[in-house]
Parts: structure tokens; sequence; C-alpha cells
């Protein structure tokens, strides 16, 4: 499959622009990468063009809920909890819907005092919002991001996903192809003038039950035109106070969901300002490597000089914890585990326990379009697949936990 893939991205002409026609020629190059990518989304999802999701193994399942295989099992002979496929060998698979409706079953009928299976927001509980945020592009921000929104869905929480980034990497991860599918961003939610919509307007439902996603497309940089200028507008307070927009935007949905989470562009303007502002808790990606240290040194400084100057204003970062993650990191490769170490030593309270590894299967899988929890195992050396999923299992887990405790919960 990555080979094919790879082979019709490769049949888009190069030609060899001149001065004179360069912007005619990029125009021409954007439009046949475009419609390429929408050939192979055509042939690769069909009739629609709309991505489906795969069955997960009972051996999944079991790991998404909590409990064992033999329980899931058990509860299929007895004929309770919804009716799985069962391949000729006996194995039991179930769609991302029906692994749902078996944690609510669960929740319902099994000893409640021991163990909740459904973990959404009790009365009282703060909608969690996690920013996930680095200066530098490459640090596997948007990987990080779609993979801990799929996995707060699959283990059945109640999930928003925000792309912030105006290259609409978290949307196309998602089947949804911008500048095709003419899906508004959120800059419809914050924009100034009297053509601001609402946020439930824009929201999409994914693939995954309980992941919806707000997508992105360019008109996102408009935000970054519009509010300087609204902010000189003395007659109005909207452009000085902008860093509440994505606050009161989600208040609209605030019942409807337990945690938002947000992929933030890879720079310091005003989208990620009032994403962090918003937010009950932030993820530093940071790859470990000298360069990238060095960059979230700087992007540290300006960071916390810019908060700063925009606290006179009103403008709060209140959060339940912030992280740093190590991203694709390679334990062998010794000055990496050096910069780790690095790490550690310095503020070893902020960082994750578990690191992101860097794997083949994350990579071959984005060929596709798709993250590791959408491609079957089958598809991969299974040696490799399964570090990859234990590793990032891992490191959702470990967000979870942090969630959940800002909830109170052990």
């Amino acid at each position: 499959m990555k080979s094919v893939i790879l082979e019709k991205l490769a049949e888009v002409s190069t030609g060899h622009p001149t001065e004179t026609d360069f912007d005619e020629e990029i125009l021409q190059q954007g439009e046949l990468i475009s419609d390429k990518l929408n050939m192979l989304r055509l042939e690769q999802y069909p009739p629609n063009a709309e991505k489906g999701l795969r069955l997960f193994s009972s051996v999944e399942v079991a790991e998404f809920l909590g409990v064992t295989q033999n329980h899931i099992k058990k509860l299929h002979l007895e004929g309770k909890g919804p009716d799985p496929q069962v391949s000729s060998s006996g194995r039991r698979s179930y769609t991302a819907a029906q692994m749902l409706e078996l944690r609510h079953f669960l929740d319902k009928h099994g000893r409640s005092d021991i163990k909740r299976y459904v973990p959404h927001r009790r009365p009282g509980d703060e909608l969690q919002v996690v920013s996930v945020v680095n200066f530098k592009g490459g640090s596997g921000k948007t990987t990080t991001t779609a993979h801990l929104a799929q996995y707060l869905a699959l283990t059945g929480h109640r999930v928003l996903a925000i792309d912030l980034d105006p290259q609409a990497s978290l949307t196309a991860l998602h089947g949804i192809q911008p500048e095709l599918d003419k899906n508004p961003s959120l800059f419809e939610a914050l924009r100034y003038d009297d053509q601001r919509k609402s946020i439930k307007t824009i929201i999409r439902p994914t693939n995954f039950p309980g992941l919806d996603i707000v997508p992105a497309n360019l008109e996102l940089q408009e935000y970054e035109y519009e509010t300087p200028l609204a902010a000189s507008n003395k007659g109005s307070s909207e452009g000085r106070m902008f860093f509440t927009r994505i606050t009161q935007a989600l208040k609209e949905v605030d019942d409807q969901y337990d945690v938002v989470v947000i992929d933030c562009p890879p720079q310091l303007g005003y989208l990620t300002l009032t994403a962090l502002t918003a937010s009950t808790s932030v993820l530093i990606t940071v790859h470990p490597q000298m360069l990238d240290i060095m960059s979230m040194s700087q992007f540290l400084l300006m960071l916390g000089g810019i908060l700063q100057s925009i606290k006179s204003a009103g403008a709060r970062v209140r959060l339940n914890w912030f992280r740093y993650l190590v991203t694709r990191y390679e334990p062998t490769d010794g000055p990496q585990a050096q910069m780790v170490g690095f790490m550690q030593a310095m503020f070893n309270r902020r960082m994750l326990r578990n690191q992101m590894l860097k794997s083949t299967a994350i990579s071959d899988a984005g060929i596709t379009k798709q993250t590791l929890y959408e491609v079957e195992r089958s598809q991969f050396t299974r040696s490799t697949y399964d570090r990859a999923v234990e590793s990032l299992n891992a490191v959702n887990g470990e967000i979870a936990e942090l969630i959940h405790k800002s909830w109170g919960r052990k």
C-alpha cells in the first residue's frame, strides 16, 4: 500500500518554473497535488471518500476497557452486550461503536463500587482543555494530538479535537481535505465582525465514536492579521481581550465533551496564545536533539515574556498541569539518551514518565493519512507494531491519568 501511494504521488509533474511564471506554476502544482490526493482518497475510502474504521480484536477491546479477555469472551457466550463478528477460528472482533456499547453495558451491570467504565465528567468537573504546543515543526505535535484524541475516545471519553494549525495536518489525518471539502475552521467562531458563527456549526464527527473535530484551513491565518487591527480599535475591547475568544466559544459546548485537545500552530502567534489562555493543561512536545532543545529554550523564554506582557490586560494561564513529552525517541541512540537525561535532571517533575518512541509503523501509517489506531496489525512486522502501540498507550494512558487527577479521581 505504501509503495503504491508513493508511486501515484510521484506522478505529479514537477516542471521547471521561471521567474516570470513562478506564481502560476506553484498554483498549478498545488492543484495537481490536491487532485492526486483526492483520487487516492476516493480509491482508499469508497464510495464517498469518507473514512471508515477497522474492527478491534478482543485483546484490544479488553485493554481499552480495562478488563480481561476472558471476561469479554464470557459476556459474549452468555449473550450479554453487543454481538461481535466471529471468525472461523473463533476470534472475536468488535467495531468501535460496539466497544463503546460494551463499555456502557459494563458500567451499568458491573460493580460500580470497584470501577467506572464510562469516564465522563461528573457534576462539578471542569472541562479539560489540553493544548499541544511547540515552537519548532517536526516535533511530533500533530501525531501526538491525533493519537491522544483517539485514545481518549477509545477509552470512553467524549472528545473534541481542534485543529488550530492553518496547515491542517490534523484535519487531513481525519480524512478531510480542506481545499476540497470547504469546511469552516475555528476562525468562524473567533472572527471580529458580524459574520461570526457558533462553534456548534463548525464541529464535525470523525470515524471514531466519541470524537468530533473542528477542522482547519488557511483561513485561520486571518486571525493573526485581524487581531492586532481589532486591538488597535479604541472603540472596542474585543481585540484587546482576544485571549478570551476560544474560552468563550467552548462555553457553548461545555456540556457535550469531557476533554478538548488542541493542535496549536508551530509559532507563537495570537492563535497559540488564545489557545493557551483557554487551556487547563499544556503538553510541550520535544525531539531529544540539541537543536530542538535550543529551540525549545527560545520558545519558553518568548512564551513567558509574552504571557507576562498580556497579564496586565487580564490574561491568565491557570493550569492543572503541564508536561514535556519526548517524541520520536530512539533509546539506543546515545546522544538522544543523553538529551533525555539532561532534561530529566533539569525538570524531572514536569517530564512525562513515558516517551513516544520513534517507529516506522507510525510513519508508514501516516503515508495513508492514518494513525496507528486505525491501521491493521497485519500490515506491519508484529514486533514493530506492538512496540509502537505499547509506547502510544503508555504515553496516552499517563496523560489520561493526569486528566482524571484534575477531576479528583485516583
